[in-house]
């Protein structure tokens, strides 16, 4: 969820109270349509390399009689090399929907694979863990629901000493908990948060990336803001968090991306954002911005950006938080380096990335939207240039461009000034050109603005064909009554 912070004072009259109300109806839409939206993946772990060795060919769909065979050669093999060579096949036919469709409907196979699963043998163990594995990653929920008799023993071997078999059954888990909620409900109680916050404590990166994962998978269910996240938040994983997102020799990318995702989804929950902040978030997330700001100057920023968004992401929503005003001068670092790095993000998305630029935009919007200070320095750092640059680059960034623009224009006279006259007029010019009536209405609203402070913005408005360009929405029901307030006060003051 993205979010703008609301209330913000503004001159009164002219319409603009009008226009900001409908802004607010407009961002109030926006963040359902993120809450709303669940991100949600899974992960499927495999040996390549021991697939390749093993001839690397296809395998066959395996029918019933076909999978009980193998079941009963791994529970009653003579030798452990057949019973491990017997779950391999399974585990690779397990790979094909049509052999999972009929491993589910065969009388007794989970029980039999829970059995392995369970037995003194590591390597069949391991082997059988990688057989749920593959069926955790069906896109068929009822394939996932079979499974339900083994999380209770996946859940059991989060505490164990091998770090594979802890990583394969923590996505495991991830992948069951998202597709259903008969899982979530065994597992919550049984003490899943307990085994992950322990498990975020591991010395293997390879476990603590896949932590992340399962704890994001979990905080996504619908019902994570009721039964998940307070139980989440009273445990040590919010600490734990923070402490793997500290910018520093030891921030690992893979891990660090894991957790910031799972922040986000803590904060987008607003069930207790004040205690995040308490812990620090708002100046880790500070300080991890400025670090990846450095990363993008340098050679070897492959991937920075699957970190970059939901660090962003964390940020915009923690500033509509009242108590991360009251902790703004504990963040440790000032609006001008903040703005330099956010800017320097922005120009890599550009080049890179440019579908990601909102999650910047969303960011700037909520540093200038209340708060003068940002707002002088976007002014005194001369970024307003840089920030026209993005109005080619879609609806959706044109839009945020406008807003934060009128952000700054909402401050007074002295902003206004700083504004006009410059490149923003033939800005504007080529904005009310177009037909998407979100960026024609920002754009309304930004002359308006300019307009109330900037009286001579109107004459040089309609010396450059403002008019024309005007006259071209008049008919608009959306706009109307916007573009007729906007000729009232050009032509008449």
């Amino acid at each position: 969820m993205w979010s703008h912070r609301l209330g913000r004072l503004g001159p009164a009259g002219c319409g603009v109270e009008e226009l900001r109300r409908r802004r607010r109806e407009r961002e109030a839409a926006l963040r359902k349509a993120r809450r709303e939206q669940q991100l949600v993946s899974k992960r499927l772990l495999r040996d390549d390399t021991s697939e390749e060795a093993g001839g690397g060919c296809a395998t066959a769909i395996l029918g019933q009689a076909e999978i009980q065979q193998f079941l009963q050669l791994a529970q009653r093999g003579t030798e452990e090399k057949e019973r491990l060579g017997a779950l391999v096949s399974l585990r690779r036919g397990l790979q094909h929907t049509e052999s999972q469709q009929n491993f589910i409907r065969l009388e007794g196979s989970m029980r039999t694979l829970v059995g392995l699963l369970t037995s003194n043998h590591a390597l069949l163990q391991l082997e059988a863990a990688r057989c749920l594995h593959e069926l955790s990653h069906s896109e068929q929920c009822v394939v996932a629901e079979a499974c339900l008799p083994a999380t209770s023993y996946l859940l059991t071997y989060l505490a164990g000493h091998s770090s594979d078999l802890v990583e394969l059954c923590l996505y495991t888990l991830g992948n069951l908990i998202v597709e259903s909620e008969a899982i979530r409900r065994q597992l919550l109680p049984q003490g899943i948060i307990p085994a992950l916050a322990a498990c975020v404590q591991s010395p293997h990166l390879p476990v603590l990336e896949a932590a992340g994962y399962t704890l994001s998978q979990l905080l996504q269910a619908q019902e994570a803001p009721e039964t998940v996240i307070p139980s989440v938040l009273a445990s040590t994983l919010p600490q734990h968090m923070l402490r793997l997102l500290q910018p520093g020799p030891k921030l690992n990318p893979g891990v660090a991306v894991e957790f910031a995702w799972c922040l986000h989804y803590l904060i987008c929950s607003q069930v207790n954002n004040s205690l995040l902040i308490s812990h620090g978030a708002l100046s880790t997330l500070g300080l991890l911005m400025l670090d990846l700001a450095g990363a993008v100057q340098r050679t070897d920023n492959e991937g920075l950006e699957l970190l970059a968004c939901p660090v962003l992401r964390c940020l915009s929503n923690l500033l509509t938080e009242a108590a991360a005003e009251a902790m703004e001068g504990e963040t440790q670092f000032g609006d001008e380096r903040v703005l330099a790095a956010l800017f320097l993000i922005l120009q890599f998305f550009f080049h890179k990335q440019p579908s990601l630029l909102p999650e910047g935009l969303w960011l700037l919007n909520n540093l200038t939207a209340n708060s003068p200070s940002f707002c002088t320095s976007l002014l005194s750092l001369d970024l307003i240039g840089t920030l026209l640059q993005l109005l080619s680059v879609s609806n959706v960034v044109r839009v945020l461009v406008l807003t934060i623009l009128c952000n700054v224009a909402e401050k007074g006279p002295a902003y206004c000034q700083h504004l006009w006259p410059g490149p923003l007029l033939s800005s504007l010019l080529d904005m009310l050109a177009f037909s998407d009536t979100e960026v024609v209405g920002q754009s309304l609203e930004l002359l308006q603005l300019l307009f109330l402070y900037q009286p001579e913005a109107a004459q040089a408005f309609l010396q450059h064909s403002g008019l024309q360009a005007l006259e071209k929405h008049r008919e608009e029901a959306q706009l109307q009554d916007r573009v007729h307030a906007l000729l009232q006060k050009a032509l008449h003051g």
